[in-house]
């Protein structure tokens, strides 16, 4: 079984772990997954084939800080936080795996499954009324009002009320329709709302990925939404340029993770790209193009694949020469809904500060602008 050979492994290389164990009735001969849901999107950890028990046990690694993980059985999956070597209890039933479970006595997993269940309800709610035949401006108010409830919910009871706690990470996280549910970069209360967890991310855990990456977003969201009558604060340039621009950590074929705000230094162009489209390959062409011109004088370009196929990206990504990586949530990315992007390919350059300096229309000459910031 992979899960015991893997709890044997790592038992042998002494590393801390956390165990999940538990049991799925109703799933005999289904494979159960156990994912970590990472920044860089969701990553496989182990799994086991069920047996007529229902019974399970995984021992994945500890984190070093907060972490979010999910339980998968076909496409219905259970979330949860993992902070120690601590066990996580979980019984379910497969038929209502995702809604209808057990989940020991953590509080940030009980709040956990209260939001999953409070979106599930909203879910249903706004299905309803988008089914309903409605007037579109009668059907649109409708759903905003719907909308802004749960925000209203969510933020009194799970946020605000504890911004230091995993759950209020995830409750900032969550999605309808493929789409964030709060914006943490163009709604002033929103980046309220990141501002308040970011702030105690950071001092809980300075160091961490996660900290660094929602303090980024908190600053450009407080730059979007700056009001021209509020008199800029002065900060020095040095913290400015650090977490001006908000980082995409994802893995590139080699499963190596680049971050973006690595670069700094460098002029780089952010591309939001499908290598399905069929645009694709006149596109690349002109990059490389550009690339080979400039890559001398300081260009790079990080290239953003949200292709459903990832063995096609890494086939047709292969013999790129800049760095190519591929957000394993495809169009449903949370990136796009922070750069705003609504249509593929989507540019952006960044300044060799790290600071992003345009976002590149189809009128844009790319190569002047470029070489403004060369």
């Amino acid at each position: 079984m992979v899960a015991a050979l893997f709890a044997t492994l790592t038992a042998c290389n002494n590393e801390p772990t956390f165990t999940v164990e538990g049991h799925v009735t109703g799933a005999a001969d289904k494979m159960l997954y156990i994912e970590h849901a990472g920044l860089s999107g969701i990553v496989p950890l182990d799994s086991t084939r069920l047996k007529s028990s229902g019974d399970f046990r995984f021992n994945p690694p500890q984190p070093e800080s907060p972490e979010y993980y999910r339980l998968r059985v076909d496409n219905k999956t259970i979330h949860f936080t993992v902070d120690s070597t601590e066990t996580v209890s979980i019984d379910a039933n497969y038929d209502k795996f995702s809604t209808d479970y057990q989940i020991g006595e953590n509080e940030n997993n009980q709040k956990i499954k209260e939001l999953t269940l409070l979106l599930a309800d909203l879910q249903t709610k706004v299905n309803k009324v988008s089914g309903s035949g409605l007037p579109a401006g009668l059907a649109q108010d409708s759903l905003m009002n719907l909308i802004n409830r749960y925000k209203d919910e969510v933020k009194r009871n799970y946020i605000f009320v504890g911004p230091n706690k995993p759950y209020a990470y995830f409750a900032l996280f969550q999605q309808l329709n493929g789409y964030m549910i709060f914006d943490p970069l163009n709604n002033k209360d929103d980046v309220k709302c990141f501002a308040a967890v970011a702030t105690s991310m950071n001092n809980l855990y300075p160091h961490a990925d996660r900290s660094r990456n929602l303090y980024n977003m908190v600053i450009k969201g407080m730059k979007n939404t700056r009001t021209p009558q509020v008199k800029e604060m002065s900060l020095p340039s040095e913290i400015v340029r650090e977490t001006s621009l908000i980082d995409i950590p994802l893995m590139d074929i080699k499963g190596e993770t680049r971050h973006l705000t690595d670069l700094k230094g460098k002029v780089v162009l952010i591309d939001f790209t499908a290598y399905q489209n069929g645009q694709s390959a006149g596109h690349n062409l002109a990059l490389r193009e550009l690339y080979d011109k400039y890559a001398a004088q300081g260009f790079e370009i990080y290239q953003i694949s949200i292709d459903a196929d990832e063995h096609f990206w890494k086939t047709a990504s292969d013999n790129l020469p800049w760095i190519c990586v591929r957000d394993p949530q495809g169009p449903y990315s949370s990136y796009l809904n922070i750069y705003g992007v609504t249509q593929l390919p989507a540019l952006f350059l960044v300044n060799r500060n790290n600071e992003l300096s345009q976002r590149l229309g189809e009128k844009d000459n790319l190569e002047e602008a470029l070489k403004k910031l060369l």
